[in-house]
């Protein structure tokens, strides 16, 4: 029986299927992992082109678009593997991407989740946006990586080549023990996509289970191959499932002065988009506030247990560190 499965959560990416499915099968034993795909209600002909073109891939179609949390968790329900990799359908995997991380896990039990270094697709060496070589997030909920931070990312010569314990690990290919995943609830539905990996991460956190960025193994990641990072949508599930992360999951004692200044902070994100012309991206930081306000009712029991910050949180603000005192490199921070 096979220990491990990779799976690809799909939605309409016929044509990332055929480009980057190759590098998988070049790069992986097929002989010990399951390569899934699991398709999210897509419209295009992505399950049959799959079928004809890659048969040692095992489909599985949902009925509708979930999103990447809800299809998720739905693709893994029913898998019976002591691993599962989560990865962006446009990824591209490097030679000894998965037996070096496996193996990693095998040895060091105490972490539940890994992610690799994340480079980028286009313009290696740099690091890739979203998730670099391991996230963190700053004591306002801010997310920022190791090799990125804010807008400011980073050309990869080497600089950050020893595994390191990490808040977060990125969604575009994240390693995790399946028990774990399920043991603290999967995802968060309601985030629909983006920072629900945080939000599971945070989680796996406050039960005393490690995370760590191995930067032995790599893959390549495209990014932004569903939503553009200046799309008002992708603004505004980023600014809602922020706050809908930090009311769930912070600390009782830090939890007004944190969500105080938020409030300052969101709508200088606001003024800032309206400064640069981005209206829409301005109007989606209100309605993102307007939402979380009405969901956050939902998580009142969730609210109620006693948590305490984890240590991986950074304990000061990524904004003041970036914008005031000019630390735009991981190594800068103190």
């Amino acid at each position: 029986m096979k220990r491990i499965a990779v799976v690809i959560l799909n939605w309409n990416g016929v044509e990332l299927l055929e480009q980057f499915l190759p590098s998988i099968y070049k790069h992986t034993n097929l002989d010990e992992v399951d390569v899934i795909v699991a398709d999210n209600g897509s419209t295009d002909n992505s399950v049959a082109f799959v079928n004809q073109h890659f048969p040692w891939v095992i489909t599985n179609s949902l009925e509708q678009n979930f999103g990447f949390a809800e299809g998720y968790n739905k693709a893994l329900a029913n898998l019976d593997y002591e691993y599962v990799v989560l990865l962006n359908s446009d990824v591209e995997v490097d030679e000894n991407w998965l037996s070096s991380a496996i193996e990693y896990l095998d040895n060091n039990k105490e972490y539940a989740a890994l992610q690799p270094k994340i480079l980028s697709y286009y313009y290696n060496p740099y690091f890739e946006y979203a998730g670099a070589c391991g996230g963190f997030i700053d004591k306002y909920g801010y997310p920022f990586c190791r090799g990125r931070i804010l807008n400011t990312v980073e050309h990869d010569y080497g600089q950050y080549f020893e595994p390191m314990d990490i808040f977060w690990a990125s969604g575009a290919c994240l390693f995790i023990r399946l028990k774990d995943f399920r043991e603290v609830g999967g995802f968060d539905a309601n985030f629909f996509a983006h920072q629900e990996e945080i939000d599971l991460c945070w989680r796996l956190n406050t039960k005393g289970k490690k995370i760590v960025c191995y930067p032995s193994s790599v893959v390549y990641h495209v990014g932004g191959a569903t939503l553009h990072k200046d799309n008002p949508n992708k603004t505004y599930l980023n600014f809602r499932n922020n706050l809908l992360m930090l009311h769930k999951n912070l600390p009782a004692e830090v939890y007004t002065k944190t969500m105080n200044m938020r409030w300052f902070l969101d709508y200088l994100s606001a003024m800032h988009f309206v400064l640069k012309g981005q209206f829409s991206n301005a109007l989606s930081v209100w309605k993102a506030r307007r939402d979380f306000n009405k969901l956050k009712h939902q998580y009142n029991t969730v609210r109620e247990q006693s948590k305490d910050m984890p240590n991986t949180v950074y304990t000061k603000s990524i904004i003041w560190q970036y914008y005031i005192n000019k630390n735009k490199k991981y190594s800068q921070l103190k």
